[in-house]
């Protein structure tokens, strides 16, 4: 790609000041902007749960670019586009939303800590609403960078399902890679018949032999570009499967995320692709 990465598609499981202040949630918040700050054009998306104040945080929604339906298992649920401002950053937030998906006050597990039965369909929902709404928008990214499992399923969607529209077909995958892999966790039995859209075949998911958390993340991995680390522990399995696929892979730097160097090293990994 050379010095070509001029559109950078943020695709974020969370992000600082809308869920509470951790690894993944401040790269979601300073990495765009300064991205940004790098004359990249950005956007950015992330999921709108429940327990996000739209008052608070002044979300409204985007009339124009909601009112699409996606099914899933046969199954018609409408998309929400909402969009909020950080006005710091001078930069907006889009959230995928929906009333059966992302309206209980929890994010992932429910109250008594149980990872909820449809996390799975969450994740193919927030991945296809991404896609169609930046169709929707008519902005083509150069890179589509992806943080926190439940931004997992798109990877495989852009590659096999998206790769012949004019909007995605010269896009390249960042994949950033935490500690939040839901390792221990099961989806749904029936989530790979979820996963299923377009011209995905089975063999396309057989790296999910079992529909775990971990096979998910191989799968991401399996359709990336390129790799970031983004945590100092992730599974030996994980590093170990990204490190056989020949992607080119940054490793985890605790001082330059400190220091906030990484904005740097992230920009020239985005133009060397």
């Amino acid at each position: 790609m050379g010095d070509s990465a001029k559109k950078i598609l943020f695709v974020n499981s969370e992000i600082f000041p809308y869920l509470p202040e951790s690894d993944i949630s401040r790269i979601g918040r300073f990495l765009p902007q300064g991205i940004q700050e790098r004359k990249k054009e950005i956007r950015s998306f992330m999921p709108r749960y429940g327990c996000i104040n739209e008052r608070k945080n002044q979300l409204h929604e985007v009339i124009r670019l909601s009112g699409m339906n996606i099914i899933i298992n046969d199954v018609d649920r409408p998309l929400v586009i909402k969009v909020a401002s950080i006005s710091a950053a001078r930069m907006q937030v889009y959230f995928i939303d929906n009333e059966d998906y992302f309206h209980r006050k929890q994010v992932y597990r429910d109250e008594n800590g149980r990872f909820f039965e449809d996390n799975g369909e969450r994740a193919v929902f927030f991945a296809r609403g991404v896609l169609e709404t930046v169709k929707k928008l008519r902005w083509a990214p150069d890179i589509v960078h992806c943080h926190g499992w439940i931004s997992h399923i798109l990877p495989l969607y852009l590659k096999k399902v998206y790769s012949d529209d004019p909007i995605f077909s010269d896009s390249k995958v960042v994949l950033s890679l935490y500690d939040d892999i839901p390792a221990g966790e099961r989806f749904s039995s029936d989530f790979k018949e979820k996963i299923m859209f377009g011209d995905i075949r089975p063999e396309d998911l057989d790296v999910m032999e079992e529909a775990d958390g971990m096979n998910v993340a191989k799968l991401a991995v399996r359709y990336a570009d390129g790799i970031i680390m983004g945590s100092p522990d992730i599974s030996w399995e994980i590093a170990g499967y990204c490190a056989g696929t020949g992607l080119p892979i940054l490793p985890y730097d605790a001082e330059a995320l400190e220091s906030g160097a990484y904005i740097d090293i992230y920009n020239d990994f985005y133009d060397k692709l």
